[in-house]
Parts: C-alpha cells; structure tokens; sequence
C-alpha cells in the first residue's frame, strides 16, 4: 500500500509539473505610455508620457466614463504628476453645476473636453494640440515629459489673477477652467452665454 500511495504521489506530482511546464506564460500587464524620439524645435528629442485608462477615475459619472471610453481616451499625466489628474470636477456651466472637465488623448492628439451636467454623455471640445506638441524638458535626465495640466479656477482665484490688469474686468459668478502648461503659463477659459471665450489675464 505505501509503495502505491507513493507512485500515485509521484504520478500526479509529475502531471502537475507537466502542466506548469506546458502553460504559457501569462501576459504583461497592457502599458498605457508612450516613449520614443521625436523632432522638436529643429532637433531630435526622447519623450515619455505616461497615461491613464479611463477607469482610474471612479468618480467619472457613467454618461462621462462611456463617452470616453467610446472615443479611446486616455488620461495624459504631467510630468510633475503623483496622483492622477487632468480629470476635474467644478462648477463649469453656472454656479452650482456639477461639471467634468478631461484631457482626452487619442490617436497622437489631445482634446480638452468638458461635459455638462446638463448633458453628460456629450462632450464640447475647448481646444487641442498634437501631443507630441505638449512635452518640454523638465530634468536632468533630458527626457521630455508631457507638460499640460487643468484645473478648476474659482472666481476668487480669477479675481486675483487678474489684479495685474488695468482695468476690471466684471466678476464671474462660477467657476472657470485654468489650462495651464507647466512653468510657463496659464490660460483661463470660461463659459457664459452658451460660448466659451478666455478671460483678459495680465501678460
């Protein structure tokens, strides 16, 4: 009896084995960056960019996520990121609205896209650039990273970037978009009277 029970053991050991041998080996883990050289400025720079599927942001309402997902979105991340970004909740449409603003990248090209409430499944683009125009140096390494961020900008922010200015400019009610590349400057978008126009900034 020892002597069957140990060659069964030894049968199915041998099996198991066999199987672990035979399966193929599991599939890498899909990567949603983007590296490579490209020419900038008249010379041939290396860039990374690094994206985020659509469902690293769980707090998108299901209207926005799908919408995304059916135009192939990913979430470009700036260079300086260390938590996800560039997806943004505010204000956008009238004061009290639950907007959505993305950065939608998609065949080489990157669009902001803002979703009302109103009308979430429906995405208004208010602008857009190649992405491999949005990368600039940023370390010692030479790599070039993606450099376009957004955010939220209350009208109490907007106020204050806009002391510089010699004249006043009304006050806005709701928030603004800021559209911002890093280092170097930032554009306010704002919506009112079903059009989207940029508010006057100091140069």
């Amino acid at each position: 009896m020892k002597i069957a029970a140990a060659i069964l053991v030894g049968l199915i050991s041998a099996s198991l084995y066999a199987e672990a041998q035979e399966s193929p080996p599991a599939a890498p883990a899909q990567s949603f960056n983007d590296s490579g050289k490209t020419t900038l400025d008249g010379k041939t720079v290396s860039f990374l960019i690094r994206r985020l599927p659509v469902d690293s942001f769980p707090d998108l309402p299901d209207p926005v996520a799908h919408a995304l997902t059916e135009r192939g979105c990913l979430v470009p991340q700036t260079y300086a990121a260390h938590r996800p970004e560039n997806v943004i909740n505010a204000s956008f449409d009238r004061a009290g609205s639950s907007d959505w603003a993305v950065l939608c990248s998609a065949h080489g090209t990157v669009d902001l896209l803002v979703f009302f409430a109103r009308k979430p499944g429906k995405a208004i683009t208010v602008t857009s650039a190649p992405e491999l125009q949005r990368i600039q140096r940023h370390d010692s390494t030479g790599v070039y990273g993606f450099d376009w961020g957004i955010d939220s900008a209350a009208p109490r922010q907007v106020h204050d970037a806009q002391s510089g200015l010699d004249h006043h400019p009304p006050a806005i009610d709701h928030d603004a978009l800021a559209d911002t590349v890093l280092n170097q400057k930032t554009i306010y978008y704002f919506y009112a009277h079903e059009q989207w126009t940029k508010l006057d900034m100091p140069e």
